[in-house]
């Protein structure tokens, strides 16, 4: 099962320092903002659009990127911290950590740039790494379905558990945007396609 953490803080650290700085970053950026810049950085950095104005959130670019690291509360923020301190791990090592930073900002990226087309024409602002998380997941899904040897079969069955109970989560819970869930999935999905065959061609 290659989504059960034995390492310790260490440790975690030492191989894992990709993992390791987005959860610092996530957790430093709410603390401060909830605690010293009264809601600020949320303010500056959430996905945002506005309609006619900026009906694609393109007139503020950075908002894509920096939404990833932003959440709404602290249940927002535990629950996706504990979904990348367990599931990432194993992609980075994967993929290695450059490789997998540039993975894990286009699938938020991804999530992002499908929840602005879906929302086009209203108003709508998002904050979180759910978008990225779920690339992470739809990399661990197309391994599931196209080179199985990479995941054993406890872990297959998790990833399909949890993208079930994710979808059924997302729609049936309010203020969840899960065109960001769907489109940080499509994106993982996709970039882990390209990698591979990336691979195939160099050998």
């Amino acid at each position: 099962m290659i989504f059960l953490r034995y390492e310790s803080f260490r440790s975690y650290i030492r191989l894992y320092p990709v993992t390791s700085l987005i959860l610092a970053v996530n957790i430093v950026l709410f603390a401060a903002d909830r605690l010293l810049f009264g809601g600020y950085i949320t303010e500056w950095g959430a996905f945002r659009q506005i309609p006619i104005f900026d009906p694609y959130g393109t007139r503020e670019p950075w908002r894509y990127v920096t939404s990833i690291t932003l959440h709404g509360g602290w249940d927002h923020l535990l629950f996706n911290s504990f979904s990348i301190f367990v599931f990432a791990p194993p992609l980075e090592r994967v993929l290695g950590r450059y490789r997998y930073l540039a993975f894990y900002l286009i699938a938020g990226i991804g999530g992002n740039v499908l929840s602005a087309i879906v929302h086009i024409g209203s108003f709508h602002a998002a904050v979180g790494a759910s978008g990225a998380i779920y690339g992470i997941f739809g990399a661990y899904l197309y391994m599931a379905l196209f080179h199985k040897h990479i995941l054993d079969d406890a872990s297959r069955k998790t990833v399909y558990i949890i993208l079930v109970f994710g979808l059924i989560y997302s729609i049936i819970v309010p203020r969840i945007d899960i065109w960001g869930h769907i489109g940080g999935g499509i994106a993982g999905f996709l970039m882990l396609d390209l990698l591979v065959k990336q691979a195939r061609k160099r050998k």
